[in-house]
């Protein structure tokens, strides 16, 4: 799989998007594939990790999120099932699950029932060790300031504006992780 060509087909090369969306997913899959190598034990699949992790948030685009060059009509939260869809229709489905499962460390169906979210009503928690591994290194990246990685605690700090449950979740994939 050419990830590259996949992202080409939805954004346009060396745009200030593109150049967003290629470091932040970069940095993704830079983190998570050395956390798979210091974990030989977890026999993660590294090829499809790599992979994954630089489509994830290939659903931003079609989102409105003017400070990261994103002029579409969803709400950000939707990237990630939107995401799915883009890669469902382009025939990879496995990958598609990455994007929707990825957001924060996961949304319950409870949690979008609960909080109304205009999102579809599933649960969209990581559920294979290659899922939760992405969603987990993406954590300690923004899409506004490339390049930095936050800290553990700025992680479970920016976690908590969503309640106990996702920084416990963090936690837990930390002790597996790190």
């Amino acid at each position: 799989m050419n990830t590259l060509t996949i992202i080409e087909k939805y954004y346009k090369k060396d745009s200030e998007l593109y150049n967003i969306l290629i470091n932040h997913s970069t940095d993704v899959m830079h983190k998570a594939l050395t956390i798979a190598d210091n974990h030989p034990e977890l026999e993660i699949d590294t090829e499809f990790v790599a992979e994954a992790a630089m489509l994830h948030d290939i659903g931003i685009f079609l989102t409105n999120a003017p400070s990261i060059k994103c002029f579409g009509i969803a709400p950000y939260i939707c990237h990630g099932y939107l995401g799915r869809e883009i890669l469902d229709n382009e025939g990879y489905p496995k990958y598609g699950l990455v994007c929707e499962r990825h957001t924060g460390t996961g949304i319950s169906l409870e949690e979008i029932v609960e909080n109304n979210m205009p999102l579809p009503h599933r649960d969209m928690r990581p559920v294979s060790m290659e899922e939760k591994l992405i969603c987990f290194a993406d954590c300690f990246f923004s899409k506004t300031r490339p390049g930095e990685e936050r800290s553990v605690e700025k992680v479970k700090q920016s976690l908590s504006k969503f309640g106990e449950d996702p920084v416990r979740q963090f936690e837990k994939w930390a002790a597996i992780f790190l």
